[in-house]
């Protein structure tokens, strides 16, 4: 009988575009001659929970359980009913016709979420403003029934994540293996519903999940356990960036009961031996970077040499036979980066593998998907983008690298040009010199609209501490020379980095400001700083002068560790305001407002020059 594989991704990831991993290995198994089928259970049971019939459902399971949370969505609950399939069409195709009878008065209910909603955005002129407002609005409705699904139906309901709060941080299997001996959700017998049909129609021998996130765990879980339970000759494998940075230490046996195999690092090599072994060509000790459980015990085999598939050698990711007319655009916040995560529909593909840096020392560079750094040819690149483009339609492609090689992309733009392939990407970089006037002006014109870095904690004592190779002079340079080409700058931000003061705290938000002012970054987001086990800060705390607290590792997962930093200030009680300083940036307001009136407490005020920015400038 033939050998078939099901890849599947679970709920909750991007509901906009499809998560590469299972077309990587896809592509990958079909070039080995092993039949290979993915489904992306998160947009087929996003999509099936959003009906009219579904709802329906919904709420009379909330009667049922006697849960009354969102009364006003409970009283409109026929209107919700009557315009989830409309709305979850528009946001599939986005017409001007739909948009304009969706913003008709009274056409969706004025929930909690519209009945807030900011009627000061200036939406642009003509059709495309009509269609953002009315996006917008859809989305808002969309998110009114999540909330009350999460309320009252399902506590672990979200659109980008599932069970997210009790997989993060789950050094112990406790908690999980618990919720898993409930019956399930109203939502979750409609995933298992879904699973069903694709494993009668697929026939697969082995089911592989890839797990990227803590909230895709629990899902998958909930999938294999009802795997092992009707159809037990089924393997089960599990991998993915959970287990490559959570499950390195595995020794808990009960997540067994579920899964026949969990592989790290990069899939396809683990995922071929799993193939191999199953149809008898290989034994059990000559798999590579999998546990498994032999005499009760959890057994990490890892035979010498590993197959590396190196990246040059890789074939293009297959993305066909996903349901790319299924995928929803939400615009939730109206803020042109945002969107670039949920709104347009984006074929993912790494130019690089690894990382060219892999020195900051809050990264988890000591992990293969960081430290494990190979390349390609630019020719190579371009025929996988012409590849992917015919597979699945789309023309728009975000590069998810680590850090994108500034060589590579100058490569990569020129050879774009050269062979006009005509496509819109963006990708994430680090702010170095080498991307001068001239490089961004390339990239520009090969396509490029958008760029993601790390300015981190804007302050240069601290970007020196954690190796970023970057200050701010530079930052500032960089991103002027993006900005001045019409390309995009999204800046990640961070706080709490050990040993950051208030004052530091409160120039980086000065930092921070001038640099939207002068329009060097369009957008940005704060992350608070958390340690991790594998980067060099969780490996040597003591080089940052702060101590590791816990958690206490109970043989399930192990990553987010706490600590304590006696130098650094109190940080997050500035949460609230830096956000709120950063929501007004985001809109190009408050550039004059005092740093302390974003506050509720007393701060400093800021160290540096209000032509701070202005003068690297020069």
């Amino acid at each position: 009988m033939k050998f078939n594989v099901l890849l599947i991704t679970p709920p909750f990831t991007q509901l906009n575009t499809a998560y590469p991993a299972t077309a990587y290995l896809k592509g990958f198994l079909e070039a080995h001659e092993i039949s290979a089928t993915h489904c992306d259970l998160s947009i087929e049971l996003f999509t099936a929970v959003f009906k009219s019939d579904f709802l329906s459902d919904v709420f009379q399971e909330a009667e049922d359980l006697k849960n009354f949370q969102y009364p006003e969505v409970s009283k409109m609950k026929s209107l919700y009913i009557s315009r989830v399939d409309l709305v979850i069409s528009f946001l599939q195709k986005y017409d001007i016709k739909t948009a304009r009878k969706i913003l008709e008065p009274n056409f969706l209910p004025q929930g909690h979420r519209l009945k807030k909603v900011n009627t000061q955005i200036e939406w642009a002129t003509g059709d495309m403003g009509v269609i953002d407002k009315a996006k917008h609005y859809t989305t808002l409705f969309i998110e009114e029934i999540g909330d009350f699904i999460q309320a009252n139906v399902d506590e672990f309901f979200a659109f980008t994540k599932y069970a997210e709060q009790i997989a993060t941080s789950a050094s112990s299997f406790d908690e999980i293996d618990s919720f898993l001996s409930y019956q399930p959700t109203l939502i979750e017998e409609k995933m298992l519903d879904l699973l069903v049909e694709q494993i009668e129609k697929i026939q697969p021998k082995l089911v592989c999940f890839t797990i990227p996130f803590p909230g895709n765990l629990f899902a998958a879980l909930r999938c294999a356990q009802f795997i092992k339970q009707l159809f037990p000759d089924i393997h089960v494998a599990f991998g993915g960036g959970y287990c490559n940075t959570e499950l390195r230490s595995l020794e808990d046996p009960r997540i067994f009961e579920f899964v026949d195999f969990i592989s790290l690092d990069d899939g396809e090599g683990p995922l071929l031996k799993i193939v191999r072994y199953l149809e008898g060509k290989i034994e059990s000790d000559d798999l590579e970077r999998t546990f498994v459980l032999e005499s009760d015990k959890v057994v990490y085999k890892n035979k010498t040499s590993n197959t590396i598939f190196h990246h040059r050698n890789l074939p293009a990711p297959n993305y066909s036979g996903l349901p790319f007319h299924k995928y929803v655009s939400f615009l939730d916040v109206v803020n042109p980066m945002h969107r670039m995560w949920t709104d347009a529909r984006w074929n993912k593909l790494t130019i690089s593998h690894g990382c060219y840096w892999k020195q900051c020392s809050f990264c988890d560079v000591n992990l293969d998907y960081i430290a494990n750094y190979q390349n390609t040819t630019a020719d190579d690149l371009v025929d996988k983008i012409e590849k992917i483009v015919k597979d699945t339609g789309i023309t728009g492609f975000h590069f998810v690298d680590e850090a994108a090689p500034p060589k590579m992309l100058r490569a990569l733009s020129n050879k774009l040009l050269e062979r006009r392939v005509n496509i819109t990407w963006w990708t994430n970089i680090r702010f170095e010199k080498t991307f001068d006037f001239e490089l961004c002006e390339l990239m520009a014109k090969s396509g490029c609209i958008a760029v993601t870095g790390g300015l981190e904690v804007a302050s240069d004592r601290l970007l020196a501490k954690m190796k970023k190779g970057v200050d701010i002079a530079q930052v500032t340079r960089v991103t002027h020379n993006f900005s001045k080409n019409n390309i995009m700058v999204h800046a990640y931000l961070m706080y709490g980095f050990p040993t950051q003061t208030e004052q530091e705290t409160i120039d980086s938000l000065e930092i921070v400001r001038q640099l939207f002012e002068r329009n060097c970054i369009q957008s940005a987001y704060w992350h608070q700083f958390t340690t991790t086990i594998h980067s060099p800060i969780g490996k040597n705390p003591q080089d940052f002068g702060i101590t590791i607290t816990g958690p206490k590792f109970k043989g399930f997962a192990q990553n987010d560790l706490y600590h304590k930093d006696v130098q650094g200030a109190n940080h997050p009680k500035y949460t609230k305001g830096l956000n709120l300083a950063l929501h007004n940036y985001l809109n190009k307001a408050g550039f004059n407002e005092n740093l302390q009136n974003w506050f509720e407490f007393p701060v400093s005020q800021t160290s540096h020059p209000e032509g701070l920015i202005d003068g690297f400038l020069l």
